[in-house]
């Protein structure tokens, strides 16, 4: 539990330098927005009568819950307008969801057994979605980076050929350095 307190806790220093700043720049919501979800999905998990005696889990989901919502609601705070109704709808969402879960799995199935299975793959599930999120920061970055690469590669290939064809010309022209060598 207190790794996962510390996981949660990470972002802390983004949303520092967001309050000093008084603007989101490009931060993404997408981590926080699915850490959110996520940790709805295991604390429905964690209650006595999906998961008995998983009360440890829905402690610290229910924190990191907490944790997260004061980080989308400093993100709102801070964001323009079009961004700030997107999160807002996005939060309604993923609160109808976990809702939704709760209450069906709650209803309809009749073993904890049963509702430990749904509710954990659908947490799983949550789980991807979760560490999926950083992904979309890191996407056009690693598109960049093999943007960069690819012309690096093509700069070395035709920076050669190019100093090999100016060598190449300047032998047949007979043009010689002071050094003796033929002239670049």
């Amino acid at each position: 539990n207190i790794i996962s307190f510390l996981l949660f806790m990470s972002p802390l220093p983004t949303f520092v330098q967001i309050c000093k700043k008084g603007s989101v720049e490009q931060y993404s919501p997408a981590p926080y927005l699915g850490t959110f979800i996520n940790c709805g999905l295991w604390a429905v998990y964690g209650l006595p009568a999906v998961h008995p005696h998983s009360l440890l889990v829905t402690s610290i989901n229910g924190a990191g819950m907490a944790i997260e919502l004061v980080y989308l609601l400093l993100f709102i705070r801070y964001c323009d307008r079009k961004k700030r109704l997107q999160v807002l709808l996005v939060m309604v969402v993923e609160l109808v969801v976990v809702g939704a879960v709760a209450f069906l799995v709650l209803t309809l199935a009749h073993t904890t057994k049963l509702r430990s299975t749904i509710v954990g793959s659908i947490a799983m599930l949550g789980n991807v979605i979760m560490y999926a999120a950083p992904l979309s920061v890191m996407a056009p970055n690693g598109l960049g980076a093999v943007f960069g690469l690819a012309q690096l590669i093509l700069y070395a290939i035709f920076y050669s050929k190019s100093k090999k064809q100016q060598m190449i010309e300047s032998q047949a022209k007979g043009e010689m350095g002071l050094n003796g060598n033929p002239k670049v």
